[in-house]
């Protein structure tokens, strides 16, 4: 059985070509909820840089479900769905700032150290994650939890 990181580079090396621009969300991971593993992993240090990264899974139905996990202004790795409670049917998300992550369609900043942490609103909305020594997972199912931000 292949370790998490060599399970993570072989996703890598697949998807490698399917990278978008990184304002637009980026395909990172199984293409769909059928194929993904119970969990998907990422090695904590991609998000060094404290840039925030965008990846999107489809779940069943034709619903395109989008995340984003940045590591904060305090050294944490946050993960939250590209969608709030109350612009969420914009389908716009989140692009960053600095330190910030802004909403595309109300304009509202939001302080990284507070993504995952506050809730409801323009929020971002959490997605939860568990930091494993050099590891972030995140479980499939918390992110097929986030499908109604993505059903327009």
């Amino acid at each position: 059985m292949l370790t998490d990181y060599r399970i993570w580079l072989a996703i890598l090396a697949f998807f490698s070509p399917l990278m978008l621009s990184p304002w637009t969300p980026a395909l990172a991971g199984p293409k769909t909820a059928a194929a993904a593993p119970t969990e998907i992993t990422f090695p904590t240090a991609q998000f060094a840089d404290g840039k925030a990264r965008h990846y999107s899974l489809s779940a069943p139905g034709g619903i395109t479900i989008k995340y984003f996990i940045i590591r904060s202004s305090d050294g944490v790795i946050r993960t939250a769905f590209d969608a709030c409670d109350v612009c969420w049917a914009s389908g716009k998300g989140y692009q960053q700032d600095g330190d910030a992550m802004i909403c595309r369609n109300c304009g509202k900043r939001f302080a990284s150290k507070l993504v995952n942490e506050a809730k409801g609103g323009c929020n971002p909305a959490p997605l939860k994650r568990t930091v494993k020594g050099d590891t972030l997972v995140i479980q499939t199912k918390d992110i097929l939890e986030g499908r109604h931000y993505f059903n327009f």
